[in-house]
């Protein structure tokens, strides 16, 4: 089968196309024919093999996301049949066969039903960032209907998933994003308001749409350039949930105790399978009842690889970048 393999750690030119064998699935395991897979930034950090949440063992394919068509079963396997449409999301096999690739082996608890309405690209779109969007909305920040929540980087994959969820909870959304298209985006998904978080006054525009109170949640992309802001503009005893940073930042801790701010960190590697599973469930019910849509940016054949993985950290993503490997829909 066709396949993207790293042999050794580098930059986007390490990804090589290649053909490998199929791989064949063990006990409790699922075979996908991959028709879609998503591109994430952690697979890009993981390809330089410094990256400390995960350095996969070489040789190996990337991909923690896709969509496709189940097309052999493991011995014990009684929930998911051949033929079935899914997505993944949860832990590959041991083996680690990622899903750029035709054929990915997955635990058969990390395959879960994709509705027809979808395409398989929309189902690729689902895996990560609908998880680390409700492990930063639900499990994370907590939020209610009560709540005002400020998304600091609301276009890209994981933003707009997290807009829908808030707004599925009932809550007040803001969101951000430094282009016309994606604060588009964030007003067609229901956001309360749009923000250009590039524009001077951005602050004021926050305080201004959160009735001068400040957000009582901000989920933060980008903490290493804004926590001290976010420190600012957050309301008394509010919560700022960390999913992204891109090296060191310097605060001034006396924002959180005069506040009495909760600072949140996290990642999907501090959940275990049964909360993994558990996460998962309630994402299909609410793809399911039409709560959340994913929305699908660039879509690339599986041979761009290496252009994916050149524009995931530095193009201004409006929806999730996807690989192509199947035509079918």
């Amino acid at each position: 089968m066709k396949a993207i393999q790293v042999n050794k750690f580098g930059g986007p030119e390490v990804l090589q196309v290649v053909e490998i064998p199929e791989p064949v699935p063990g006990a409790r395991e699922v075979r996908v024919s991959v028709h879609a897979a998503g591109v994430n930034p952690n697979e890009a950090y993981a390809r330089t093999g410094t990256y400390g949440a995960y350095i996969p063992e070489l040789p190996y394919t990337p991909g923690f996301d896709g969509a496709g068509v189940v097309d052999a079963l493991g011995e014990d396997v009684t929930h998911i049949k051949v033929g079935d449409r899914v997505y993944i999301g949860g832990f590959m096999a041991v083996r680690n066969t990622g899903t750029y690739a035709e054929k990915v082996v997955v635990d058969a608890a990390s395959v879960h039903p994709l509705t027809d309405e979808l395409s398989f690209e929309q189902g690729a779109a689902l895996g990560i960032p609908g998880l680390a969007a409700y492990q930063a909305i639900v499990l994370r920040g907590q939020v209610t209907e009560q709540d005002t929540v400020f998304i600091h980087g609301g276009s890209g994959a994981v933003g707009l998933t997290a807009i829908q969820i808030a707004k599925a909870i009932g809550a007040k959304v803001v969101a951000s994003s430094s282009t016309e298209e994606g604060r588009k985006l964030i007003r067609a998904l229901g956001a309360d308001a749009a923000i250009n978080h590039v524009r001077d006054g951005q602050h004021d525009e926050i305080m201004a749409a959160t009735d001068g109170l400040g957000p009582t949640v901000i989920v933060e992309m980008l903490a290493n350039h804004n926590l001290d802001t976010d420190m600012e503009i957050a309301r008394n005893e509010g919560r700022i949930v960390i999913l992204g940073s891109r090296g060191k930042i310097e605060i001034d801790p006396r924002h959180t105790m005069t506040k009495g701010l909760d600072i949140l960190g996290m990642s999907a590697i501090n959940l275990d399978a049964d909360a993994t599973y558990a996460a998962y469930q309630a994402l299909t019910e609410l793809v399911n009842e039409g709560e959340i849509l994913p929305l699908v940016g660039d879509v690339l054949p599986l041979e761009e690889a290496r252009h994916a993985h050149e524009i995931i950290l530095t193009k201004k993503g409006n929806g999730k970048l996807v690989l192509r490997i199947q035509n079918t829909n």
